[in-house]
């Protein structure tokens, strides 16, 4: 996964983000912030709470005035083309406002009705979209017995409901079990390839990082820098290693100039810490030559939570 661009590419954006700021009162939700999101690819949000995603968010789905700094979305300015905008953009809420007594079926076929699509057409749309979010079963039940998962998939289908080009998704996959967060990323990953923008905010970064194709992280409601994001994606990680001989691999690994008192031991395996690639592929090879039976190799947390987690104890120190 890429760093974030720290300068935007207009030729290649959809979403252009320069210098935005907003503010409630004293408090400053956002402070500055800059990216770009392309076309067929997946950019997600990252930063703990507080650090202005969701201020972020409802500035580009046309609902809150920036203070300052510009925004477009596909070339047009969400505050003064806003129709313009929501026409190619599909918004998903972190928490759903539906209409409790409609059904499925018909909060759908109400929403396309909205976009202006015709009655026969917007029926067909929302035969469309309860298949393609698994509602086929709940489609003539009212919205208000759905559960938190059910209503996550309501809300997908309805941003999705007049094609837009670009998606903008808060926390989509919050309440979905296991096989429905799969669904959600297969999904997501075929909306990209079609050749929409989706900008994804989540905390569950294990699913981020298999979903994304490069990573905004904010901090304090700015834009961390390209270079601290680069150099907390190399920073030493944990890397876990498991082996048909565990006794042995211990032993090769303390050969191999790893401190003793630094290695783990887990079920899944012994963890070591390395700084990189160039160290892991280093260390890999000389286990093998060493007889080491190697079953797994890998990083004992993904990309993106290592990066977030580094980029946290960078600032808690810097404070």
């Amino acid at each position: 996964m890429s760093a974030p661009q720290a300068v935007p590419s207009p030729a290649l954006a959809d979403i252009l983000v320069e210098d935005v700021a907003r503010s409630f009162g004293s408090v400053h939700a956002v402070r500055s912030v800059s990216f770009e999101a392309r076309a067929g690819e997946v950019t997600g949000l990252v930063g703990p709470n507080g650090s202005g995603k969701t201020t972020l968010l409802l500035m580009l789905a046309t609902l809150l005035v920036p203070d300052r700094g510009t925004i477009r979305i596909g070339g047009h300015d969400p505050v003064t083309e806003s129709a313009a905008v929501r026409a190619q953009l599909g918004w998903m809420p972190d928490v759903l406002g539906a209409w409790p007594n409609l059904t499925v079926r018909r909060s759908l076929e109400l929403t396309a009705r909205l976009y202006d699509l015709p009655r026969p057409a917007a029926a067909a749309r929302a035969e469309e979209l309860v298949e393609l979010v698994d509602l086929v079963e709940l489609a003539d039940r009212p919205t208000r017995v759905l559960s938190r998962g059910q209503k996550q998939r309501l809300s997908l289908a309805r941003a999705l409901v007049h094609d837009p080009r670009v998606l903008l998704l808060d926390e989509p996959a919050s309440g979905l079990d296991p096989g429905a967060r799969i669904a959600l990323r297969v999904l997501l990953r075929r909306l990209a390839a079609e050749g929409r923008t989706i900008v994804v905010s989540s905390h569950v970064l294990a699913e981020l990082d298999e979903l994304a194709d490069r990573a905004v992280f904010l901090e304090a409601g700015s834009t961390v820098s390209a270079e601290r994001v680069e150099a907390a994606r190399v920073a030493e990680r944990g890397w876990r290693i498991r082996a048909i001989d565990p006794a042995g691999l211990y032993r090769a690994l303390v050969d191999s100039g790893v401190d003793a008192a630094r290695i783990v031991t887990e079920p899944q395996g012994l963890v070591v810490p390395l700084a990189g690639d160039e160290r892991a592929a280093e260390l890999l090879a000389a286990l093998v030559a060493a007889g080491i039976r190697v079953v797994s190799f890998a990083p004992a947390v993904g990309d993106l939570e290592h990066t977030f987690l580094d980029l946290n104890s960078d600032g808690e120190e810097a404070r």
